[in-house]
């Protein structure tokens, strides 16, 4: 479940959004010289005087969205799932590659907890992290180290990918351009949808496995905006289910995985040898549309491609997610 749920992943280089000049590590150039100015979040409020110079990331999609806009971060968490034996994501290290300069210090699993002692050794003049699972104790520990604090707005792990790259913008004194690269990523997610008309007329259910329970993503969470985005809907029944532990997921037992009634079904394996269990799976076959072989299943690095949105995950992986997706809905209309 904790790489299934809590993973978000990264990808590889954004044509035309990363600076094709090297990057020295943590530099920005300044588009809007609107410092010093405070950034509210789910903690309290950071104030930044100036534009820093050296900045570190935790989290998801505070890593791309840096390195989309031209700047190369000191430090940024590791990747155990996925990342391979650099413990980085290929491609953000084809990213990092392209931007040049240093290559960022890799600070503890993006995962797990925070060490202190990694991010205080980068020298960063600020943290950020606003799409993690920053906890207050993290929080408090980093500050009173010194170092300001961009955590996630409201709720952790539930920051759209927008406003991720909005942030990071404002921190960076890059409004504009983040403004204009989330401009090209909408266009990119609209022409995608747009070469699929058959998307909206389908409802949509996000659907993990692990060890015998199953786990459903809520509208709320970033993976579900995104197919939203494309033209689905996401089921009523997934929102049905919820219990109302989670901000973005919520566990069915295997008595109510029956009423997992969307059109379609997401979901994201390990392995081909998992995702060839979830479909033969009498459990799984009890929803209609895993039944109906109405599935997108995506394997392996795919699978962590395809957790989470961010700068560079969406142009990376859409023509993959929308071939799969596709694939799904013609199982619908056999």
């Amino acid at each position: 479940m904790t790489v299934l749920i809590a993973a978000v992943a990264v990808t590889a280089h954004l044509v035309g959004c990363s600076s094709s000049d090297p990057a020295d590590p943590g530099s920005a150039t300044t588009a809007d010289a609107s410092f010093p100015k405070t950034l509210r979040h789910m903690y309290g409020e950071t104030v930044l005087d100036s534009t820093p110079a050296r900045v570190a990331t935790w989290g998801a999609g505070a890593t791309d969205a840096v390195l989309a806009l031209g700047v190369m971060p000191v430090a940024m968490p590791s990747t155990t799932y996925g990342g391979g034996d650099d413990l980085t994501y290929p491609w953000i290290a084809e990213s990092i590659a392209r931007n040049g300069g240093e290559a960022p210090a890799l600070l503890d699993d993006v995962l797990g907890p925070l060490s202190v002692e990694k991010l205080v050794a980068a020298d960063p003049d600020v943290l950020l992290a606003p799409h993690s699972g920053l906890t207050r104790s993290e929080y408090d520990a980093v500050t009173s180290a010194g170092i300001p604090v961009v955590a996630p707005p409201s709720e952790l792990w539930s920051t759209p990918w927008r406003d991720t790259i909005g942030v990071t913008g404002e921190v960076l004194g890059k409004s504009v351009e983040a403004t204009e690269l989330v401009s090209e990523l909408d266009q990119q997610v609209v022409d995608a949808g747009a070469g699929h008309p058959e998307f909206r007329d389908r409802t949509i259910a996000y659907v993990s496995e692990a060890q015998d329970v199953y786990y459903l993503l809520l509208p709320s969470d970033p993976r579900v905006e995104l197919l939203e985005n494309l033209g689905f809907t996401s089921d009523p029944s997934v929102t049905e289910l919820a219990t109302g532990d989670s901000t973005f997921s919520t566990a069915v037992s295997s008595e109510e995985i029956s009423r997992i009634d969307a059109s379609v079904v997401f979901t994201q394996v390990d392995t081909d040898a998992a995702l060839r269990e979830f479909l033969s799976s009498d459990v799984s076959r009890q929803i209609p549309a895993v039944a109906a072989g109405a599935v997108a299943g995506f394997v392996g690095q795919e699978a962590g491609a395809a957790i989470g949105p961010t700068a560079l995950t969406i142009p990376y992986f859409l023509p993959t997610l929308v071939d799969g997706l596709a694939t799904a809905v013609d199982a619908t209309e056999r």
